[in-house]
């Protein structure tokens, strides 16, 4: 059966004050454009890459790549709290698969998931736990970082096991583009949150409030043109979606974290989801992008666009 994806951009400012009316109903109407997409290929599984902010992966342990058997949403910023609907069985024959294709992939049987895995399945579907969903972390933070040809042949092994299953699998990549939100860098971060991030000590509800508190005031900061946060990048965002468009993606494999980071922001590497996921699809041929939405958007802190895609039609 046929893979399909769809890519997304998620930001908590999404889920709270701040963003502007227009903003979000531009948003919301190509979040809509989405949610068909999905809904009219009606998935039987999905396989979700996806990102963390230090709420499930910590620096204590930290693999470039982790696969849940059993997951659950933390729930930051007024996201789904508990478990996900992960298939064991089904997650644990992946992770297998991926070892004998020679990536070195991780697995977790209790994996905590944050906004960047569990916003996007919101999104597209209301209920988090409507479909079954395979989590697959990608380290998009914390350094060093692996390189993006190594997250294109995942993708790749991903997508050549999903065509054994005869189920209609959407592959979802959550994250990106340029962005340098105000996530701790090991190298500035103070001692408190250094414990954290290295540990992975549990926040506190006040913590959790002050810290959703800061990103509001980044972001209104941000969206004046005032603060320390590198600009986004529409040029970066634009060249990188050409290539998602006309399935060039083997050009980032020559493509250097530091100049990523440089040009696009420390979390521009996000669009290791998006890598992953079209690397999947890819897989199994020739695909074709529909729904394409891409907007600099400073109240979100990001370049958001979402990007869907189907196998291209024969001939």
């Amino acid at each position: 059966m046929p893979l399909a994806v769809c890519c997304v951009s998620h930001s908590p400012l999404l889920e709270l004050p701040g963003p502007g009316r227009e903003l979000l109903s531009e948003i919301g109407g190509a979040l809509d454009q989405a949610r068909e997409f999905v809904r009219n290929f009606d998935p039987e599984l999905v396989v979700l890459f996806a990102p963390d902010h230090y709420n499930g992966f910590f620096y204590k342990l930290m693999p470039p790549f982790c696969l849940g058997t059993a997951a659950a949403g933390v729930g930051d910023y007024g996201t789904h709290s508990g478990p996900l609907n992960v298939p064991g069985e089904q997650a644990l024959a992946l992770a297998e698969a991926l070892l004998e294709a020679g990536i070195d992939i991780a697995t977790s049987a209790e994996m905590s998931v944050d906004h960047g895995t569990v916003q996007p399945l919101q999104q597209l579907f209301g209920d988090v736990t409507a479909r079954p969903v395979i989590p697959v972390f990608l380290n998009s933070v914390a350094t060093p970082l692996g390189p993006l040809r190594r997250v294109r042949a995942l993708g790749t092994a991903v997508g050549q096991h999903l065509a054994t299953l005869g189920k209609r699998v959407l592959v979802l990549g959550s994250g990106g583009l340029s962005h340098d939100p105000p996530v701790p860098q090991r190298a500035t971060a103070p001692p408190p949150v250094l414990e954290r991030i290295v540990h992975g000590r549990p926040m506190t509800t006040e913590q959790r409030q002050a810290r959703q508190t800061a990103v509001m005031a980044a972001a209104a900061e941000f969206t004046a043109g005032d603060g320390p946060l590198q600009p986004l990048n529409p040029d970066w965002d634009r060249e990188f979606l050409e290539l998602v468009d006309t399935g060039g993606l083997a050009a980032v494999d020559s493509w250097s974290n530091s100049e990523i980071t440089r040009t696009a922001g420390n979390s521009a590497h996000e669009i290791r989801t998006w890598v992953a996921a079209f690397a999947a699809l890819a897989a199994q041929g020739a695909y074709r992008t529909t729904v394409r939405y891409y907007r600099p958007s400073p109240e979100l802190i990001a370049g958001f666009a979402i990007r869907t895609a189907r196998p291209a039609d024969p001939g």
